[in-house]
């Protein structure tokens, strides 16, 4: 969840004095983007199963632990820029809340989701340069939104697991990126590293979760979330990052206290991104990306807790590193 990595270069394949940034995201599957550093929104390690589904009322609490690696930054025809040896990693754990109000609203309920992730974003554009290091914490996350379920639920075949919601779920909900985290703008013009982004970003998000009757094991779920995510200005660079949509999607089987199958993210740009009202040269850093792997859920009803493990690789990039990423993160109900 978050999910961007960005360049700028001279004409004559020079790095230029503008920013040259890029941090693996940390809200989203680190997905890499042509923005200026920009965070997408979402929960680090991005959203995928269950997205439309709410818990019942009460507050919960968790942490995702995320950890990404990305050796290779491509242009926009997905190929290796001449003369840039660029290797950027990042660790990260993110405290994350979820608090479901004991209220109904048009049949359906409201959620507050938090995050606030904190790590360390290392690496260099050229070979030439330094092995560095930024520390600190990155720009926190708040979402609020509504959910509904229009299905009947089921009981497990298996004693002890969560029952089965089957049918569809909806939601929507409107989110915001708060540029408060660690920016320095020399670390991110001369090394390419940091934990903030100096961005404020609004996203509104649709969300679907339908779980089926049993295929294959006890039930086939399918989800997905969209983010449409709308960037203010780099006050400090100058940088205008054009609107970014994510999708997090995730195909999987329930089998008891199980949950397995493959996760993803599609992120693209449909304009270009601009600096002091210039399009960046030379294709406006128009962002593609497609990241695909797989997933593992397992819950403890008795502890009122949920586990899960993803892991994701590039199999798409334009304007953007190509990384791979995995995160581990638990969520528990606390009253």
């Amino acid at each position: 969840m978050q999910r961007r990595w960005t360049t700028a270069w001279g004409r004559r394949g020079r790095l230029s004095l503008a920013p040259l940034i890029t941090i693996i995201l940390f809200f989203g599957v680190a997905t890499a983007a042509a923005v200026e550093g920009t965070t997408a929104a979402g929960p680090v390690g991005g959203s995928d199963v269950r997205v439309a589904l709410l818990p019942p009322p009460g507050f919960y609490a968790g942490a995702a632990f995320f950890g990404g690696n990305a050796p290779r930054f491509v242009d926009g025809s997905g190929h290796d820029i001449p003369g840039l040896t660029p290797h950027f990693t990042l660790k990260a754990a993110a405290p994350f809340f979820l608090y479901v109000p004991d209220v109904k609203v048009f049949g359906g309920s409201i959620g507050v989701f938090g995050v606030l992730p904190y790590g360390a974003n290392c690496g260099r554009f050229l070979a030439v340069q330094p092995w560095a290091c930024a520390w600190g914490a990155g720009d926190p996350y708040l979402e609020i939104g509504w959910w509904r379920y229009f299905g009947t639920p089921r009981s497990s075949r298996f004693a002890g697991a969560f029952p089965i919601l089957e049918g569809l779920a909806v939601s929507v909900g409107i989110g915001a990126v708060f540029p408060i985290g660690q920016y320095k703008v020399q670390q991110v013009t001369q090394q390419g590293i940091a934990l903030g982004h100096n961005i404020f970003d609004v996203a509104p998000s649709v969300a679907v979760t339908y779980t089926t009757p049993p295929i294959i094991a006890e039930a086939t779920e399918i989800s997905a979330k969209l983010y449409w995510n709308t960037y203010r200005i780099n006050r400090a660079t100058q940088y205008q990052t054009a609107d970014l949509v994510t999708v997090d999607f995730a195909v999987t089987e329930r089998y008891g206290r199980f949950q397995l199958g493959a996760a993803g993210t599609y992120a693209f740009q449909f304009a270009d991104d601009k600096q002091f009202g210039i399009k960046v040269p030379p294709d406006g850093r128009r962002s593609e990306v497609l990241l695909l792997g797989g997933i593992f859920v397992y819950d403890l009803p008795e502890y009122a807790m949920s586990m899960k493990i993803k892991a994701v690789t590039s199999v798409v990039a334009a304007n953007a590193l190509r990384s791979q990423d995995l995160t581990i993160g638990f969520i528990k109900k606390f009253d």
